[in-house]
């Protein structure tokens, strides 16, 4: 059963930094594309950025290029998402996400990915 857990949320001042993670169990990792979703309240979910399953590539949303990075470390089954200059507006429940299938060539689209975890929330603040 593939599971994945996220952590690292909390509360940070505007134009802090946070380190999110997710690990991963219950399948082969390395050859899955990850992703990083976030809703916000009141919201729809929305795609953040995804990577390749050897990280050679990413992908973000425009309104996090230069701000964010995700990464990944295939020994440790686990996905990283580095945020730097936080903005109220990125207050949101961030959730990961591996693509449908193995070797996704399609991994840069949000319909690459269908099943979630819990989230880990983030909250901004002035």
């Amino acid at each position: 059963q593939v599971q994945v857990v996220e952590s690292g949320g909390g509360l940070v001042q505007a134009r802090g930094s946070l380190r999110l993670s997710c690990a991963a169990s219950g399948l082969a990792f390395s050859k899955y594309a990850m992703a990083w979703f976030r809703q916000a309240p009141g919201k729809e979910r929305e795609f953040v950025a995804a990577i390749s399953w050897s990280g050679h590539d990413t992908y973000y949303a425009d309104f996090v290029k230069d701000r964010f990075t995700i990464s990944r470390d295939n020994d440790k089954n686990t996905l990283y998402l580095d945020m730097h200059a936080l903005k109220l507006e990125d207050t949101a429940l961030y959730s990961c996400a591996p693509s449908r299938s193995q070797f996704d060539e399609a991994w840069f689209r949000r319909s690459a990915y269908a099943s979630w975890g819990q989230g880990t929330r983030v909250t901004v603040s002035s």
